[in-house]
């Protein structure tokens, strides 16, 4: 309970410093909710689950530092947070191999419509690096949406699932607000967002069997 209290403290207290445009204040708060996240995680269940789920949210640490430091380190960030994906499709993988082609075509679905949206509106030189980030993106959701209805834990199923999908929600809308149309809330449509995606996907740990 205190490593959550912890993570909603730093929440509130960045969402204050992006409302009063306090950049110092948000760049020393904003990884405190993931690594709140991080250190409870560390009461789960042991496993390989929960080893890749810890690797993933130390790589979206370092992310969040890259994308709020001053300065453009974009590219960066986004490197960073591709590594992210990538152990969450691992932690996915470890559990459950299933093929789950209606999953599969949703998550291809998502993936297409967005990745078709930037690319109409010009990447310019981050093409390559949007493209290679949009299909881990959609592996990711393709594979956290096959444990459902499978033999894993249900509830490590839905927290998991819920999780990836808010996730793809914030990228989706920094891709919107970055590249086609930005809009005002943005900044706070895509950290909520991308909070409740790391609370869903790190909870869904706290139900899997030790191994």
């Amino acid at each position: 309970m205190g490593w959550l209290i912890l993570a909603l403290m730093g929440a509130i207290t960045f969402l204050y410093g992006l409302s009063v445009h306090a950049t110092l204040m948000c760049l020393l708060v904003k990884p405190l909710p993931v690594l709140a996240l991080l250190g409870w995680l560390h009461d789960a269940p042991p496993g390989e689950y929960r080893r890749w789920i810890s690797l993933g949210l130390m790589c979206s640490l370092l992310g969040d530092v890259l994308l709020a430091w001053p300065g453009d380190l974009f590219v960066f960030g986004l490197g960073a947070f591709l590594l992210a994906h990538l152990a969450y499709l691992k932690a996915y993988l470890s559990d459950c191999r299933r093929l789950a082609v209606v999953p599969l075509i949703l998550a291809l679905v998502v993936g297409a419509a967005l990745l078709g949206v930037l690319i109409a509106h010009g990447l310019g030189t981050l093409l390559i690096p949007v493209i290679i980030y949009g299909l881990a993106i959609t592996a990711m959701l393709w594979r956290a949406l096959a444990r459902l209805g499978s033999d894993v834990p249900q509830r490590s199923a839905l927290l998991a699932a819920a999780g990836a999908v808010a996730f793809v929600f914030s990228d989706s809308v920094i891709g919107i607000d970055r590249f086609v149309a930005p809009f005002h809330s943005a900044p706070y449509v895509i950290i909520l967002s991308y909070w409740l995606g790391q609370w869903g996907i790190t909870a869904s740990a706290f139900t899997q069997k030790p191994r």
